[in-house]
């Protein structure tokens, strides 16, 4: 099972999901809420030091097309996690300008509806991923919850989806097998379940993570 781990902060955390052997991190820019966000020009230097070795998800919050193909730019990643809903206007943005770029749809699971936002965002994506958000709340939450979601419903979407599907939300190492198993996704996707003090990643929870990726 792939993994990736979220809210890498600086090059030796990066470092240290590679060798653990994460398939994927992710470099969080500016967020209406949640944990680990960090300046562009910092994103910009973890991405150039791990080029090659593994691959580097922008999290971005942008929505319009050229605010998200600028940010995809000036970042220089493989990929784009876009975590709120956009209009199909910006796949064909990046798509034309950053043609290189893979295109990560997040679909903030909350009732039956998402398998048909799940369906639509599928047609123009590499990957959907599900994530446990209410970006309908007080205060927009977009990701870094700490919680989990329904995974039946997650289940569901995974079967209905001809594209990959990560698996986000309340992860940690007690809980990864268990959702491996459940949802059957093609990635976890993890952030708070491996952060010690400070919200430093934390290299125990980390190998435990990566080796429950692996548990029957």
């Amino acid at each position: 099972m792939r993994f990736k781990v979220c809210c890498i902060a600086s090059i030796a955390e990066a470092e240290m999901a590679i060798t653990a052997g994460a398939w994927a991190i992710g470099l969080v820019a500016r967020m209406p809420s949640g944990p680990g966000p960090i300046p562009d020009n910092k994103i910009t230097n973890i991405a150039a030091a791990t080029k090659g070795r593994i691959k580097r998800v922008l999290l971005s919050a942008q929505t319009r097309p050229e605010a998200v193909v600028d940010h995809v730019r000036r970042c220089g990643t493989d990929v784009v996690q876009l975590v709120d809903a956009v209009p199909h206007t910006t796949y064909v943005a990046l798509r034309h300008f950053c043609p290189d770029v893979q295109i990560v749809q997040v679909i903030h699971v909350q009732n039956d509806h998402d398998l048909d936002q799940a369906q639509e965002a599928a047609r123009y994506c590499d990957y959907v991923l599900l994530d446990s958000g209410r970006p309908d709340g007080p205060v927009k939450e977009l990701g870094g919850t700490g919680r989990t979601h329904d995974w039946s419903l997650s289940a569901q979407i995974v079967d209905k989806l001809d594209i990959p599907v990560i698996l986000a939300g309340g992860l940690n190492p007690q809980n990864a097998a268990k959702a491996r198993r459940t949802v059957s996704p093609y990635a976890l996707d993890v952030c708070s379940g491996l952060r010690g003090d400070g919200f430093a990643l934390d290299g125990d929870k980390l190998r435990a993570f990566a080796n429950a990726t692996t548990a029957s």
